[in-house]
């Protein structure tokens, strides 16, 4: 129990200990989470919008892909964009290894099949009367689909919610494509792990507490939006 104590202590002490190099770490944690979830959302809530109004049979194989995505293991896409953007890769005259902008093309990566899942949903979810009617309607596409989200803009933003939610406390892919460079890549996920592996919980358990704390800030915003 003395242990637990100390460690609290010391979570207190490093929170109190607010200094320039959590603050860059906290500013690239938000930053990142926020934009990758921004193009995530945007990519996948149009696509959500198309399979869920689109009348093809080839939009079965489009909802499974989806499924499969909102499941994808995060070490797995960082593994995979690791491979594609190496030096020897495909893309590796990019030189996007180890930075910001590969963390948030690994995050986009895993937020874009939720927002796209969620608004499926929720498009799926009105009446079968509305959607009946817009329809009969015949309007344009873009037309039909402006008023399918307005209809269901509480599930728009739920699916923002959720991508943000998948990104915001992912480590696997961040850590393998990102590499938890100091001052360059480390975000509070990353950062946590190196704490805990390093015996340093007092540390680790202050970053967790901003992180939560990020989350609930941002999630309180969500529902702000989704209030009528």
């Amino acid at each position: 129990m003395s242990f637990l104590v100390e460690v609290f202590l010391e979570a207190v002490r490093a929170l109190g200990d607010f200094g320039p190099e959590l603050r860059e770490v906290v500013g690239l944690t938000l930053l990142i989470a926020l934009l990758s979830t921004l193009l995530g959302c945007l990519l996948g809530i149009p696509l959500g919008v198309a399979v869920a109004l689109g009348r093809s049979r080839g939009l079965g194989v489009v909802r499974t892909l989806i499924g499969v995505g909102m499941g994808l293991p995060p070490v797995l896409v960082g593994l995979v964009l690791l491979l594609l953007l190496w030096r020897a890769g495909p893309f590796g005259g990019l030189g996007l290894t180890f930075t910001p902008t590969a963390m948030v093309i690994a995050q986009t990566v895993l937020a874009a099949p939720v927002a796209a899942g969620v608004t499926l949903a929720a498009v799926e979810g009105l009446p079968e009367s509305a959607r009946e009617q817009l329809g009969a309607m015949r309007l344009p596409y873009l037309v039909g689909a402006r008023l399918a989200l307005v209809e269901t803009r509480s599930g728009v933003i739920a699916a923002a919610a959720a991508a943000f939610g998948r990104v915001i406390g992912e480590v696997g892919a961040v850590l393998v494509i990102g590499g938890n460079i100091l001052g360059e890549t480390r975000v509070l996920t990353t950062l946590i792990v190196q704490e805990s592996r390093q015996g340093r919980f007092g540390i680790a358990i202050a970053a967790g507490m901003v992180l939560l704390f990020l989350s609930l800030m941002v999630n309180v915003g969500f529902e702000r939006l989704r209030r009528p």
